[in-house]
């Protein structure tokens, strides 16, 4: 059924029944009932394409992810059914479009086609030519997350530098004097993740400030990785007593490597990180971790999308969140033994 049909059934023109349909230009109240009887009748639905020429809108929003690789995380997971649940909402549909190294064509078309209304960036790098792209069109955005120079662009992010540093502390207030920091994988950190560069920066300097020793590691998004590393942080340094983690999908793997080395946690060794609730919740024991709120972040930058179309030209709004170091049973008093410290 399109337009044409219902025009000839109501005795209306066609730009009369695309006018009221549009609300562009003014209908008499009879012709619209006449032509909304006939709607009814038929069931019929303006499709997509069909609505954007008519108002200049597609009432979607397109979400643009990383490429899964060979999964999402739970913490991306969360975010992305927090995105759609929170578009509904506002009856916005969402459409998902991969951005990565090998998939930037998908990128290009969602905005050279006009496909959607605009766009929320997963996994923003620091330096992130997509940004500056969508600036230069002047095309509705919002970071997950911020760049080297956030001023200027409407944002969402977690403070990877605050939560780290937060870890940190707990533990060296603890008495661990020995930590090491399981971080994304490292192409992820070469590609410039904002998360992984700023959770560093933040683990760093925190263990400077308390004179900790300190190792770092890049870590596979999985869980064979999270052993692997595992038990490289050991055998680097046996007398290490814990860890702070910024990939939760290494958890599972941290925690067998460490029941296969034998050491009790929380009692040997202690492990904490910033990862999403749920997931932190999963783990036995369950883990000491600045929660990631996933589901609220999602919610936030689908608002501040849609405030930015109700306010075009609006000065530029953002959310910094930093949840405090949830408290749970993973992190324990540093036990120094002799044969560990030598």
């Amino acid at each position: 059924m399109n337009i044409g049909e219902i025009a000839k059934r109501a005795g209306v023109s066609r730009s009369t029944v695309s006018y009221a349909l549009s609300g562009k230009r003014s209908v008499s109240d009879e012709t619209r009932q006449k032509i909304q009887r006939v709607i009814d009748e038929l069931g019929y639905r303006p499709n997509a394409s069909a609505r954007a020429l008519a108002n200049g809108r597609t009432s979607t929003i397109g979400l643009v992810f990383p490429p899964a690789g060979n999964h999402y995380t739970g913490m991306q997971l969360d975010f992305i059914g927090s995105v759609v649940e929170a578009a509904a909402a506002y009856d916005y549909d969402v459409l998902l479009s991969p951005s990565g190294v090998d998939s930037d064509r998908s990128f290009q078309r969602l905005l050279a086609e006009r496909r959607v209304d605009g766009v929320i960036l997963m996994e923003i790098r620091l330096r992130d030519d997509r940004i500056d792209h969508l600036a230069a069109e002047d095309f509705p955005a919002i970071c997950i997350g911020r760049t080297a120079h956030p001023d200027g662009h409407w944002w969402v992010g977690l403070d990877h530098t605050a939560l780290a540093a937060a870890c940190v502390r707990h533990l060296a207030d603890l008495g661990h004097r020995r930590i090491a920091l399981v971080n994304r994988p490292e192409h992820l950190l070469r590609a410039g993740y904002e998360s992984a560069h700023r959770g560093l920066d933040g683990f760093t300097q925190a263990a400077a400030e308390r004179g900790l020793g300190v190792r770092t590691y890049c870590c596979g998004d999985d869980a064979p990785s999270g052993q692997a590393c595992l038990e490289r942080i050991l055998r680097d340094d046996p007398a290490t007593t814990a860890l702070v983690t910024l990939n939760e999908a290494a958890l599972g793997g941290l925690y067998r490597g460490l029941a296969v080395a034998g050491r009790h946690v929380p009692r040997d060794f202690s492990v904490t990180g910033v990862v999403a609730s749920r997931w932190a919740e999963t783990m036995t024991p369950q883990l000491t971790a600045a929660d990631v709120p996933a589901e609220r972040m999602g919610r936030l930058a689908v608002e501040l999308l849609v405030e930015r179309f109700g306010r075009p030209g609006a000065a530029p709004r953002h959310h910094l969140l930093a949840p405090p170091v949830s408290l749970r049973a993973s992190t324990g008093p540093a036990r120094h033994e002799t044969s560990r410290d030598a």
